[in-house]
């Protein structure tokens, strides 16, 4: 590549196809395979409304199948909060370990919000509750992170 070719269009097709040689990895990430037109995108993204209408059966059966998927994800949620609650381990004022204390209150909002029926309320809920969970820990590694280096700097300076 570093010798001049004596054809500049030849050599031009030769960038061009090194170039895409080496971009080859970002070709699958090029976004526009999609829709030309509102109309397209709107069709592709929204829930459409057959004209056929269900029976009582199908009907419950794909009300049961949300509200399992929910439940299987508000159930997910409540696993990693009592996984997460495992490293809080210190007592607060009153000498109750903070674990036993986020998981009660853990419990009680899971219990005041059972018989939800909503389903943006419960995907709102979900949804506040994943991010509650992974700002804790990540409070909780920033502080240990800081403990760390406190220790380390009291250390260097005996």
């Amino acid at each position: 590549m570093t010798s001049k070719l004596q054809n500049p269009a030849i050599g031009a097709a030769v960038r061009r196809l090194w170039v895409a040689r080496s971009l080859s990895h970002l070709r699958c990430r090029l976004l526009h395979n999609g829709p030309d037109t509102i109309d397209e995108l709107l069709d592709r993204h929204l829930v459409k409304n057959d004209k056929k209408h269900l029976d009582d059966d199908e009907n419950e059966f794909l009300t049961r199948q949300r509200l399992t998927s929910t439940r299987r994800e508000a159930l997910s949620l409540y696993r990693d909060i009592i996984r997460a609650t495992r490293f809080f381990v210190w007592p607060d004022s009153r000498g109750i370990l903070w674990r036993d204390v986020l998981r009660e209150n853990a419990r009680k909002e899971f219990e005041e919000s059972r018989f939800e029926k909503d389903p943006e309320v419960i995907t709102r809920l979900l949804i506040g509750g994943r991010e509650a969970v992974q700002a804790a820990l990540d409070k909780l590694v920033e502080k240990q992170k800081q403990q760390i280096e406190k220790e380390r700097n009291d250390s260097i300076r005996r």
